[in-house]
């Protein structure tokens, strides 16, 4: 099955299981599950969110993968670029990112997707890293983007 596709049934599947579901870690949790199963070349997936008492920090959430960072200040590594800028960074070697925080060094390359609230506030990032370099592109992008758009907007 081709990225495409399995991008079209994974997303079906996080709609079908978060649906009517009012709990954001429940949400947060099913997404980083299927998502982490639908692609092999998945190292970590998984959430940081926005800390509430800290609220320029993200705290560690909901993931599938081996050990994460416990906290990442806004502005810091990939994850935090992504908060303070609430754009999406796609990472080809996350090793030439200024700042990158090695939370694990088997990963590689990784996507960091902004997730917003109804209110349009930054509540979390998505985080996904690989083994492989070059790993995310457009259509990673696109999917990820409207996946939590659709599951937490």
């Amino acid at each position: 099955m081709d990225k495409d596709q399995k991008y079209k049934d994974v997303s079906a599947q996080i709609l079908a299981v978060t649906a009517g579901e009012e709990n954001i870690i429940a949400r947060m949790a099913s997404l980083s599950c299927l998502l982490s199963e639908a692609f092999d070349s998945f190292f970590w997936t998984g959430f940081y969110l926005v800390d509430d008492q800290k609220p320029d920090e993200l705290v560690v959430g909901p993931y599938q993968g081996s050990l994460g960072c416990l906290r990442i200040a806004f502005g810091r590594g990939v994850c935090g670029t992504a908060a303070a800028t609430g754009e999406t960074q796609i990472v080809d070697n996350v090793h030439d990112f200024p700042g990158h925080i090695a939370c694990d060094s088997r990963s590689v390359s990784e996507i960091v997707v902004p997730v917003f609230n109804p209110a349009g506030d930054l509540i979390a990032v998505l985080d996904v890293d690989s083994t492989r370099e070059g790993n995310f592109d457009e259509m990673d992008r696109q999917y990820l983007e409207q996946m939590v758009a659709d599951v937490f907007a």
